[in-house]
């Protein structure tokens, strides 16, 4: 983890928010990588789940909502996490989750003599408090969305009759939330603000099973098909203890992280809890009905959720490698092609006799062609390869002598670094057919 964390920060991926102040626990900033790795992931699934499919739209729903939301789904009074104080070090800790949690009086994982200090678990609310307009008090008060899920069921009767729907549908949302955590940390795996790419999908009662197993399967072959390994993958489902309030089954995707096996991504049938208390305390009828069959029914609802921040994560974990090249370490990121940052660096060989003018032509015209491109020229080619190859740039295109008198550029491959001549005039055409393979 900690090796990743360097290269992050080092080349551009993630800072520490407000880092010329002393930085803010566990908030963090997306450099100018991160925030196209970020970009590319949510694409990726943003394609998976809406653009190539005739059944899921998109929406996106305010992070403020009615206060009348959180109460009705349940926030206001369950959304909780068990809360323990050290009366020895003043630390405090999640109860249910103390694997790996570190004292905070003598910085080691905490020990049996630690717990004997603990005080008995509170529930702690995990929402963040605002106030709508001038004035604080009681009619003021708001909170900052702890998951996007329920913008989509209160719009679920707007998104039905609009999109002229009919169950089995899907509502996908990609945006932020915000959860007062107890214990953030491990970088970004656990953060107070976070991103979410989050489905909702509507479904006749007698087929959630079906519907169910659809989509834990679809999500783990997402994960896979960019680059993570089966091996450091898992199904784990929850046992009727762990289950929420509103689900009838959940199962996580797990990922064996640096920091050991940790969930990834939750897929929750969510029974027909939220429509039902929605339709119930707003009195509008969420019900469908179908005008061919004249068949009534409220909807269950299967919630694939995942962290944007945890997929990062995941993708760099899974990327990162290192290897020794006859006594020279390279540092490389196998990055899957769709999802690298920069998708081509150019170089022209020397700073000279018409090389940068030509490379920059090459990147012009890669660009058009919407590839995300990086342009050195500074230093040896040998370096400036290893530069790229430690971001996760599939491939580098040098623009040498040959260049200037036959049309020909190197195109190397990061994961194999072979290199082949190709012409240039061929080169976006080319690179565009590998990311779309």
């Amino acid at each position: 983890m900690e090796q990743i964390v360097n290269v992050a920060k080092r080349r551009g991926f993630v800072f520490p928010a407000s880092e010329i102040y002393g930085g803010l626990n566990s908030c963090w900033d997306y450099g100018p990588l991160g925030v196209e790795l970020k970009r590319n992931i949510k694409s990726a699934w943003w394609h998976s789940m809406v653009s190539t499919r005739r059944d899921i739209v998109g929406l996106d729903s305010a992070v403020l909502q009615h206060p009348e939301v959180w109460r009705t789904s349940g926030h206001v009074d369950g959304f909780s996490d068990p809360l323990v104080d050290c009366r020895e070090c003043k630390a405090r800790f999640r109860a249910d989750d103390l694997d790996g949690a570190i004292c905070g009086k003598n910085k080691k994982p905490i020990s049996e003599e630690c717990r004997g200090h603990f005080t008995e678990p509170r529930a702690f609310n995990l929402m963040f408090q605002t106030h709508l307009g001038p004035v604080e008090g009681e009619g003021s008060l708001a909170y900052l969305r702890p998951e996007t899920a329920q913008g989509i069921f209160t719009n679920y009767l707007n998104v039905q009759t609009t999109a002229r729907l009919k169950p089995p549908f899907g509502v996908a949302q990609i945006g932020k939330s915000f959860r007062n955590e107890i214990t953030p940390g491990n970088f970004i795996f656990r953060t107070r603000e976070f991103e979410q790419m989050e489905m909702e999908y509507f479904v006749p009662p007698d087929q959630w099973e079906q519907w169910y197993d659809y989509w834990r399967k679809e999500r783990m072959d997402w994960y896979v098909g960019l680059g993570l390994a089966p091996e450091r993958l898992r199904m784990r489902d929850h046992d009727a203890a762990e289950l929420a309030h509103y689900s009838n089954a959940t199962s996580d995707i797990e990922y064996e992280f640096p920091i050991g096996w940790k969930e990834l991504e939750g897929i929750a049938s969510r029974s027909d809890f939220d429509l039902k208390r929605h339709s119930e305390s707003s009195g509008k009828q969420l019900e469908f009905f179908d005008g061919q069959t004249r068949e009534r029914f409220m909807p269950y609802v299967i919630e694939p959720a995942g962290g944007v921040d945890r997929a990062i994560l995941a993708f760099l974990a899974e990327a990162y490698d290192e290897q020794d090249l006859d006594g020279d370490k390279r540092t490389v990121l196998h990055l899957h092609p769709r999802l690298a940052p920069m998708k081509v660096a150019v170089f022209p060989l020397v700073k000279k006799e018409g090389m940068p003018e030509r490379a920059n032509e090459i990147e012009d015209a890669l660009r058009k062609r919407g590839i995300q491109t990086f342009y050195d020229q500074s230093g040896a080619i040998g370096r400036r390869y290893r530069r790229q190859d430690e971001i996760g740039t599939p491939w580098c295109v040098t623009i040498d002598g040959e260049t200037l008198s036959d049309g020909t550029v190197t195109l190397r491959d990061r994961d194999s670094m072979e290199q082949q001549r190709v012409p240039e005039a061929d080169l976006p055409a080319m690179i565009a057919e590998k990311l779309a393979s």
